[in-house]
């Protein structure tokens, strides 16, 4: 049974690389690890609306995480490694290795990121989306040619 995409439609024209980002995104949303929160900062008088994503990473050190932006994808990273001088009589905190990404609206801009107390915040920037009027000419064929 083939699925029908909902960009199929003929009056949605170029459309076909959203349909590829949410294929991507769908499958990128299985793991729940590390759990994160996105919220938006409202604009003020230095600073334009912004969105801060933030991650849950107690545990993980600096060097630990890593932050890519590779295309239009922001991509998190982390890799813990066990110690093997440690030996533990309980362990029910694992050292383990994630990798979480969030698909970008082209012009986003990454501001930057910060690690305390155990979460991550990466601050966005929203771009400001510009009103653009165009208007086409409706050129008539050359009569004088026939």
């Amino acid at each position: 049974m083939s699925r029908q995409s909902p960009f199929g439609h003929p009056f949605l024209l170029g459309f076909d690389e959203i349909e590829q980002a949410l294929d991507r995104v769908a499958k990128a949303a299985g793991d729940g690890y590390p759990p994160y929160n996105i919220e938006r900062l409202a604009r003020t008088a230095q600073d334009p609306e912004r969105l801060r994503i933030t991650l849950a990473v107690a545990g993980f050190t600096r060097e630990q995480l890593e932050v890519t932006l590779e295309e239009n994808q922001l991509v998190i990273r982390g890799r813990q490694s066990d110690d093997k001088t440690r030996h533990f009589l309980h362990r029910g905190i694992a050292a383990r290795q994630f990798q979480r990404a969030f698909l970008l609206v082209d012009g986003m801009e990454v501001l930057g990121a910060d690690l305390s107390n155990g979460l991550l915040s990466i601050d966005l920037a929203r771009p400001e989306p510009e009103r653009i009027i165009r208007k086409i000419d409706i050129v008539a064929p050359d009569k004088a040619k026939a």
